[in-house]
């Protein structure tokens, strides 16, 4: 699989209100998708927002649909806000500049990172059952989420991915700020980001029209259904 850099839709740049839903934000992504060479890719959804993006983008591609249980780790006064994360193999992020500008103490930190790796511990039991990793030796791992703000959580994903094996790492995305995704251009193989935006302020909801949050319980019957 050829490398190709950041590949978008030119015509959604810096726009908001693009994407009726999560599932169709997966079907643009399958527009990009396909223009790439990766007939042994797998598709790993990020849960829980990526789940619906991940569905869809594998049953629009014919690939096979795994799940990549990565977690955020949260302030204590914030749960939206994050300061690193952690991945269903245990590999550790920390911000230590936002750390420090934000006053975390060292045990706070700590319960934190235990917190997040008991939360994406199960989380892996419940989407995968008993192996955590996505199938994803010596194939091309496709990571899908809903959106990059950061992008942190995604760098996570892909250091654990690549540990597990993955040949190539193709980060798929409906949406994300332009900062972010040339952070994430120099990690991954390539960066599939139909909507790129740029600019100071950036939420990810900002490009659906529809958005919800995704209950563990309704990513995990989605998973069950695109499995059957």
């Amino acid at each position: 699989m050829k490398r190709v850099g950041v590949r978008e839709v030119g015509e959604l740049r810096d726009r908001t209100d693009v994407f009726r839903d999560r599932e169709e934000g997966g079907r643009r992504l399958a527009e990009l998708l396909r223009a790439i060479d990766a007939p042994d890719a797998v598709v790993c959804a990020i849960p829980a927002g990526g789940v619906p993006v991940g569905v869809a983008l594998a049953r629009e591609t014919g690939l096979p649909l795994d799940v990549a249980v990565v977690s955020k780790i949260t302030l204590p006064w914030n749960t939206e806000a994050g300061y690193g994360a952690v991945a269903f193999d245990g590999t550790t992020r920390i911000n230590e500049p936002l750390v420090r500008q934000v006053g975390l103490t060292r045990s706070q930190v700590e319960e934190g990172i235990a917190a997040t790796l008991a939360k994406v511990q199960r989380r892996a039991r419940r989407f995968r059952g008993g192996d955590p990793a996505p199938a994803v030796a010596g194939r091309a791992a496709v990571l899908v989420d809903d959106g990059l703000a950061s992008g942190f959580t995604m760098r996570v994903a892909i250091e654990a991915v690549r540990r597990s094996g993955a040949a190539r790492i193709v980060v798929a995305v409906p949406t994300g700020h332009a900062a972010a995704v040339e952070r994430l251009d120099a990690e991954a193989d390539e960066v599939l980001c139909a909507n790129v935006r740029g600019g100071f302020r950036f939420a990810v909801t900002d490009a659906y029209r529809k958005w919800t949050d995704v209950p563990e319980l309704v990513a995990e019957e989605l998973l069950h259904q695109a499995r059957t």
